[in-house]
């Protein structure tokens, strides 16, 4: 069922789609180089230099450009599930919605509520105390699980957001 008003925020569903698209791909290449690589050279590096660069990491990181791109693609997520619900029952509806879904849920919400805590968590220790290096240990593993899990949740909805299109361009 599509009402009028529906009917006119189509026209803006390929542009939110499209945005929402390119930002979850962004964001989850970024989380795929940690992932794949970032924290395994500071795993390798003595507990005292990992944490320290951690910490350092976790700093530069609260910075226009990556809070733009990442809390951006929030928000056109949620415009994308908005519209595409808005609009009426399209068949790219669903992958608007799917995608939105797996990036707010398994993305920013897991950022907010697991790998922000641990970062917390780790900012509140000295790293050079050697009592820090077990809990630097558990972090590595658990900041890591939980980045893999915000890695496939952004590339999944990305990957979501192009079907959308790509049916929503479809006669």
């Amino acid at each position: 069922m599509t009402s009028s008003a529906g009917g006119e925020l189509v026209p803006l569903m390929p542009i939110v789609g499209l945005a929402a698209m390119l930002g979850s791909a962004l964001i989850g290449g970024i989380f795929f180089a940690f992932s794949s690589f970032v924290m395994r050279a500071l795993a390798r590096a003595p507990a005292a230099e990992g944490i320290a660069l951690m910490q350092s990491i976790n700093v530069v990181v609260l910075n226009p450009s990556f809070l733009g791109a990442f809390i951006g693609t929030a928000v056109l997520s949620f415009g994308a599930g908005g519209l595409a619900m808005a609009t009426g029952n399209r068949p790219s509806g669903a992958f608007f919605v799917g995608g939105a879904t797996l990036y707010l849920l398994g993305t920013f919400l897991v950022t907010v509520f697991q790998n922000v805590p641990l970062n917390d968590r780790l900012a509140a220790v000295p790293a050079a105390d050697p009592k820090s290096a077990k809990l630097w240990a558990l972090y590595l593993v658990r900041w890591t699980t939980w980045n893999h899990v915000r890695t496939a949740a952004a590339l999944a909805a990305a990957l979501l957001f192009a079907v959308g299109l790509v049916q929503s361009a479809t006669p």
